[in-house]
């Protein structure tokens, strides 16, 4: 719609896809809460770490209502094209008041979990503040205003239409996820403790790429409104080989570097041995999950949601249980799990 130009439309889905943010965010903290300590004993949690990663979790479902709207928020500035607006309250909150109050409630208070959870949450609440902020002081077409919040029901079903196959679908794909933290924590605390430290990494990758599937998402949108189909594959094209290049860089950098990022999360030689296994594959498994995750953000973007899922759920999900009852089940070994994600990213892809 903005890059249709059509005023009325945009301003309806924005509204409306405000109050659905907000109900879902809603909802995630009540199921979160309240299914935490079920979730976590199905993934097989150990005893002894069980009751603090409990509290962990359900001090963090209260942010979701925080978390959705700061993402709702995003998702306006980033289909405009201009991700530097959301950047702020992440930049304020996330690297400084965040790390501020995470130290003093850990160190200061001796919260342990329960601070880094708490830290996580506040952090979310004034960054959804600030995002909220700057959407009802904006002059622009897609500015914020409180008078118009309602749900339009055709541009409602429409935004369900498209976003909760995507939603499915990754709830699909963390619960196949599941699986694999399943397999992990059948080894010893060693190779859990290096898995968790190596893991680091994925965020930090991924978040990276993703600017690009954002890019590829907005740059895609706005042209297929404009009926500027050649831009349309151009900018497909040209995100995916920004996202597989940065990816191929970032892996191949901690497969090189990867003991003294470990470091950052432990001291334990054993611990980064461990760690180790999985960035060295991980490292190189990165890159291939752009040929997913590009395609996916463009299917989106010409308004393409189920046959996407449908893809990712049978490629990336069904896949994997798969591979950790057959391949994994039979071999064993830390490396036979990890190489499952180079596998179904290759498959989904394709």
């Amino acid at each position: 719609y903005y890059g249709a130009k059509d005023k009325d439309s945009l301003s309806k889905t924005i509204h409306s896809a405000a109050l659905v943010s907000l109900i879902m965010g809603v909802l995630l903290l009540v199921l979160g809460v309240g299914l935490s300590e079920w979730m976590l004993t199905a993934l097989k949690t150990k005893e002894e770490l069980l009751d603090k990663a409990v509290l962990y979790l359900r001090i963090y479902y209260l942010g979701m209502p925080a978390l959705a709207i700061y993402n709702f928020g995003n998702a306006v500035y980033s289909a405009v094209g201009n991700t530097k607006k959301p950047l702020t309250p992440q930049k304020t909150v996330k690297g400084t008041v965040a790390i501020s109050i995470d130290l003093f409630f850990v160190i200061a208070c001796r919260m342990d979990v329960a601070g880094v959870a708490l830290a996580s949450i506040i952090s979310q609440y004034v960054s959804a503040v600030l995002i909220l902020q700057a959407l009802l002081r904006s002059k622009d077409i897609y500015a914020l205003h409180p008078g118009k919040l309602r749900m339009d029901r055709e541009l409602t079903r429409d935004i369900l239409k498209l976003g909760m196959p995507s939603g499915l679908q990754n709830v699909i794909f963390q619960f196949a996820n599941s699986f694999v933290q399943m397999g992990v924590n059948s080894f010893d605390a060693i190779m859990v403790a290096g898995n968790s430290a190596a893991s680091n990494a994925d965020a930090l990758v991924y978040d990276v790429m993703a600017a690009f599937y954002t890019a590829c998402g907005s740059f895609m949108g706005q042209n297929y409104g404009a009926g500027k189909k050649k831009r349309v594959r151009n900018s497909y094209l040209i995100s995916l080989a920004y996202s597989f290049g940065i990816g191929l860089l970032l892996g191949a950098s901690l497969v090189v570097f990867g003991r003294p990022f470990l470091s950052l999360f432990t001291r334990d030689a054993a611990v980064m041995d461990a760690g180790m296994y999985r960035l060295t594959i991980m490292g190189f498994s990165y890159c291939i999950s752009a040929f997913m995750d590009c395609t996916i953000a463009a299917a989106r973007a010409l308004g393409k949601s189920i046959v996407p899922m449908f893809i990712v759920i049978m490629g990336s999900c069904v896949f994997r249980v798969i591979w950790v009852y057959t391949v994994f089940a039979y071999f064993h070994t830390i490396p036979s799990l990890y190489l499952l994600y180079m596998f179904s990213w290759s498959i989904t892809a394709v």
